[in-house]
């Protein structure tokens, strides 16, 4: 894995324009055609994966009736990596921001176990 393009990243869409187009430079867990899921580059907990749909779609409450395609297949990809994670660890959270919580505005999931790294 060589070091993500876009470390000190300012924009507002990180996934569109930094990860999904190097997606090589991750460590990648899952990735199709329309799902990209890797290990987080800064991680908050012990095992952190990002699941990001390809295309973009700013948020969980701004999808529109022609991402429901993407959406079914967003949320498959969610359900395996977590399953995953729940079956390496015993445990595993899903969580999704919104809003001001969102610091990329671009819908994406967080599947964590473990420990708060900060």
């Amino acid at each position: 894995m060589t070091e993500l393009p876009g470390a000190d990243y300012q924009g507002n869409d990180f996934y569109c324009d930094v990860a999904i187009p190097n997606s090589a430079s991750l460590d990648v867990v899952l990735e199709t055609e329309e799902v990209l899921a890797y290990h987080h580059t800064k991680p908050y907990w012990e095992t952190h994966i990002v699941v990001v749909p390809k295309m973009h779609i700013p948020s969980l409450t701004q999808i529109g009736d022609t991402d429901r395609s993407t959406l079914e297949n967003f949320l498959l990809a969610v359900q395996q990596v977590a399953h995953q994670v729940e079956n390496e660890h015993g445990a595993a959270g899903v969580l999704s921001n919104l809003g001001d919580y969102q610091d990329s505005k671009h819908l994406h999931v967080h599947v964590h176990s473990g420990s708060r790294r900060h």
